[in-house]
């Protein structure tokens, strides 16, 4: 049998290609007007052999490098972990070469205004939420309580009160502290939320005076503060101040506003062989049209760039930007050392029973979420966006560390796209986007936007256009899945020494 609807060459030069569905050993499946007949059975999303490939020679797929092979590959093989190993164990030097690349997006007419909120500082916000934060893990059920006791009393304008606990704010030390400060400061001036409450307990490292500097121009109207070790009892007094906030962030209203004030994350997770070819190409069309209208998006999780670093290193707009990411890219190797990894230890199980080989592998499919768009910022983690485009941003690979650190740069939404599927949050809204149609269907109440049309003739082009629209729609109070659910996830890095 024969069938050109099995598997997919992404790139003319490619030496392997992604099979659609499962074959069996024996079948044929065609491609560039050939047959190639599978020597082993090869699941959906993972990649076969289109021509022998000796051992020691790069394997291509989207045109570029995923690894070398172990052993000598024939034409029609399964190629995966057992036959194909990652080349990021060599050293590499960057130079900067700079490529101008043009989005397939160029010309394509879109809506460019949204209703949003509009924040003193003339930041957009996509919700009206009140937001209890603790500044020390010590609080966070005092927290919890608060925002339980007080959603009830949302009305107006207000959709709801939600608590962020985590486990820091005390016994860290050097940068993780800093980090903590920071990454705080971020949320509590963050334009989602309508109002917030930073909820101390009064003899932590980062407690509410510590904390007040990193915050810069806020609005005191809708950020107040309680020392809980200060009142007799911190529930009763943090349920009176959420009301009051309350009360203040009902009658904000909605207006027009242009997409140049939103700020969208770019971020994958649980990823499989079809997210490189569908729901990350497809996010990198979004980006270009969110960019090419005036917005701003942040592409994270820099230990899933290595191996395809040099892309996005000639995509910068100057040679500064590319030193930036240059040491953007080695301070996060040098991380890895500096504990005793090594820098390749990844794909994780699930990418690789998805049929995700090696990290370039991964990494490639990654970076497409990226466009064809300039790189405009590089950041450091827990740094604002301040340059409207596509910004490179510090963070780990870790989805709720990563997702949290794009709320904390500025995104109002984080785009998330997966082959494996997961139900967690981040603090704004997090949109699931699924690699694969099977995915959406069974597990449709974590999904939210399903790119594995894609593989059924639907045009890029149009769902691009279709994907844009939704994120619009959530802009303007759409709900997602996890929001829906009441699921609100934030983390914070956590690099060295604990006390």
């Amino acid at each position: 049998m024969s069938d050109t609807r099995k598997i997919i060459k992404i790139h003319p030069s490619d030496s392997v290609a992604v099979v659609l569905e499962a074959v069996k050993s024996g079948d044929c499946v065609a491609v560039d007007g050939a047959l190639i007949t599978a020597r082993d059975d090869i699941p959906a999303g993972h990649k076969i052999a289109l021509k022998d490939i000796s051992a020691g020679e790069s394997v291509i797929k989207y045109g570029e490098p995923i690894g070398k092979a172990k052993v000598d590959i024939a034409a029609g093989s399964h190629v995966h972990v057992h036959n194909l190993a990652t080349r990021l164990d060599e050293e590499f030097e960057y130079t900067y070469d700079p490529v101008e690349r043009e989005s397939p997006m160029a010309g394509v007419k879109v809506r460019d205004t949204f209703k949003g909120y509009l924040r003193h500082n003339g930041k957009a916000g996509v919700r009206n939420e009140i937001w209890v934060i603790p500044t020390v893990g010590c609080v966070n059920n005092v927290a919890d309580r608060i925002a339980e006791l007080t959603r009830p009393f949302v009305h107006g304008a207000v959709e709801t009160v939600v608590s962020f606990p985590h486990p820091y704010g005390c016994s860290q030390m050097g940068g993780d502290q800093e980090d903590t400060r920071q990454i705080l400061a971020d949320l509590i001036t963050h334009p989602n939320a309508g109002g917030v409450l930073v909820l101390g307990l009064g003899c932590e490292n980062s407690n509410i005076p510590v904390l007040k500097p990193y915050l810069g121009d806020f609005d005191e109207s809708r950020v107040k503060f309680l020392v809980a070790q200060d009142v007799e009892d911190e529930v009763e007094e943090g349920v009176k101040i959420v009301r009051e906030l309350i009360d203040r962030a009902a009658e904000d209203k909605r207006i027009e506003l242009p997409v140049s004030k939103l700020t969208v994350g770019l971020k994958c997770g649980g990823s499989d062989g079809f997210s490189g070819i569908t729901a990350n190409p497809l996010v990198g069309l979004f980006s270009d049209l969110l960019t090419g209208h005036g917005g701003t998006t942040i592409l994270t999780e820099v230990p899933e760039m290595f191996g395809a670093e040099t892309l996005l290193m000639n995509r910068c707009k100057n040679r500064n930007l590319f030193e930036k990411t240059v040491k953007l890219i080695n301070d996060f190797k040098n991380y890895f050392k500096s504990h005793g990894q090594t820098v390749y230890e990844n794909p994780s199980p699930g990418n690789k029973a998805g049929g995700i080989s090696t990290l370039e592998d991964k990494s490639l499919g990654c970076t497409q979420k990226s466009g064809s768009s300039p790189v405009c910022g590089v950041l450091g983690y827990g740094e604002k966006a301040c340059e409207a485009g596509l910004n490179l941003l510090s963070a780990p690979g870790n989805d709720l560390v990563a997702a949290t650190a794009l709320a904390a740069s500025g995104a109002n939404i984080v785009l998330f796209t997966t082959g494996r599927g997961t139900p967690f949050a981040s603090p704004v809204p997090t949109v699931k986007i699924s690699s694969n149609t099977a995915l959406s269907e069974h597990k449709s109440k974590w999904i939210d936007f399903n790119a594995g049309q894609l593989l059924s003739d639907v045009a890029a082009g149009d769902l691009a256009v279709e994907l844009y629209n939704y994120v619009l729609d959530v802009a303007e109070g759409r709900l997602v899945n996890a929001e829906k659910s009441g699921y609100h996830d934030m983390a914070i890095f956590k690099k060295g020494v604990t006390l």
